[in-house]
Parts: structure tokens; sequence; C-alpha cells
């Protein structure tokens, strides 16, 4: 199952009303066959501007960031569920992207440019594209009658 984050803007709630809209929340995943792997609070803030929502301007929102794993299939199922809860102001889901692995090439930056792979390749295509010199046993390395 891929992972996902769910972006979460709460109304501003007493603490036992926030709580019950986070299980809520997690319920309906759990209800969808989702594994919550990371819940954090990132607190209440001022928003950016002010957002009506359900009918009611809001000016202040509790944010949360839920981490969960499920199937594709239920993400809309999830959204919409989110969309009619009148306490969430906004929602949004992320699909995480696996890291990409490297390799670190530190070792290989810090020797000087001649030694380096990628300039000797460089250096090997310039020397296939180079142009022979003009010589026509003139003792010249260029045609004198150019223009």
């Amino acid at each position: 199952m891929p992972s996902y984050e769910l972006s979460l803007v709460l109304r501003q709630l007493p603490r036992p009303e926030l709580i019950s809209v986070i299980k809520r929340t997690a319920e309906a995943i759990f209800n969808k066959g989702g594994i919550i792997r990371k819940l954090e609070n990132l607190g209440t803030r001022p928003l950016p501007h002010k957002v009506s929502e359900h009918g009611v301007v809001h000016r202040e929102g509790t944010h949360f960031t839920i981490m969960f794993d499920t199937a594709p299939t239920k993400i809309l199922d999830l959204k919409e569920e989110f969309g009619r809860d009148i306490d969430i102001i906004r929602k949004n889901v992320y699909k995480v992207e696996e890291p990409v692995e490297f390799r670190c090439t530190l070792h290989e930056e810090m020797l000087p440019p001649a030694y380096r792979k990628d300039v000797q390749e460089l250096i090997d295509i310039a020397k296939r594209k180079q142009k022979p010199k003009y010589n026509y046993n003139s003792g010249l390395d260029y045609y004198p009658f150019q223009k």
C-alpha cells in the first residue's frame, strides 16, 4: 500500500472536542483499511487569510498532519468523508514518494578535474568532434586562401 500524508486544518475547538475530531478522522482511515503511521500536531495558528467553510468564516485553525498507508482507491472516499465534516476547514492528501537512493561521490568530486571520470568522458567527446588540421604539404596548419 502506498503512503499518504493528510494535512488537516481544523476550526478552533476546545481540547476535548479537538480530540474527538481527530478520533473521527482516524476511525475513518481505519474503516477504509488504512494504517496510521504518524500523527503530528502543528499547533494553532492564524490562517494566512480568512477562510469560509460550511458557511462560517474562520481566521484561526489547528493544524495536523497524519501519515498513513491505504489503497489508492480509498483516497476519494476519505476526501469526500472529510469534506462533509464541519470541523475540518481544509484537507489535503499528498502521496509520499519514496526517497531516491543515491551514492555519495564526494571522494570523486574532490579529485583534480583531469582525473574525474565525467571530465575524462567530456574530453573524449571533444576529441572525437575535433576537426583535422589543414595539411596539403604547405607546412601551414590553416588554409591561407580563406575569406
